[in-house]
This record gives structure tokens, C-alpha cells and sequence, in this order.
């Protein structure tokens, strides 16, 4: 079994411009790892977890899939968010749902001045072996 502490380090140095990145587990709302290059109060860090949970399955959010799956006729448990972009004044924000496991979130944070396209790709990239430790 792989580090998951180990593995989102390597992550980080291999997204351009990047300054933090963790693992959300959605479900329960709990932060499983982060690295970020500097120090933030832990209100902060754990806010930040709950508010990827709400993003990707608060009550709003899963009306709007539970809307689509019926007015299309899909009897299923598939999230229709799957990548959420955020941009803040000096920061974008990367969002990645699990592909092995829809419970998990990765989130990147990288300067703002970042290639988007770069930073879309190597974080999809980083992707698989973070699921692979959690």
C-alpha cells in the first residue's frame, strides 16, 4: 500500500504552480490528507473539507442529479458532477471526483496565473495513483 501522504506531496510538486492538495472524503465530510506549502488554521482546513462535501453532494446538488437521472429515464447511482473548477482572485481550484470510488475528492489549489489546460492534465494524471494509496 502506497502513502497517502507521500503521494499527494509528489502531487503537488507535479501540478504546475501548485500550493496545496488533499482528499476529501465526501461523504462523511472528513479531510483524509493534505499538503500545502504553507501553514492555515486547522477551522480553516476543516471547513474546507465540509464545503467540498456540500459542492459535490449537498442537498441542492443531489435534487439537481436526482431532476436529470429522472427526466431522462437513468435508474442509477452515478454522480453527473465529476470535475469542478473554481477561480478566486489569485488561486483556481481543481475538484476531481473518484473514478474507482465516487466518495472521494481530490482538490488541487494552484496560482491562478497556471496554464489551466496543464494544470486540468496533470492533476487527472496525478489522479489514479492518489486513489490507488487512499
Amino acid at each position: 500500500m502506497t502513502d497517502l501522504a507521500a503521494v499527494i506531496s509528489k502531487a503537488v510538486t507535479t501540478v504546475p504552480e501548485c500550493l496545496a492538495a488533499g482528499v476529501v472524503d465526501v461523504a462523511s465530510g472528513l479531510l483524509l490528507d493534505i499538503k500545502t506549502v504553507d501553514s492555515h488554521p486547522s477551522a480553516v482546513i476543516d471547513l474546507l473539507a465540509a464545503a467540498t462535501s456540500d459542492l459535490f453532494q449537498g442537498p441542492n446538488v443531489t435534487a439537481i442529479e436526482t431532476m436529470f437521472k429522472k427526466s431522462r429515464g437513468v435508474d442509477s447511482v452515478e454522480h453527473y458532477f465529476e470535475e469542478i473548477f473554481i477561480t478566486s482572485k489569485n488561486l483556481l481550484h481543481v475538484f476531481l471526483r473518484g473514478r474507482r470510488n465516487a466518495d472521494y475528492v481530490i482538490c488541487f489549489v494552484c496560482r491562478k496565473t497556471v496554464n489551466l489546460g496543464m494544470a486540468l492534465t496533470k492533476a487527472r494524471a496525478c489522479a489514479p495513483e492518489i486513489e490507488m494509496a487512499i
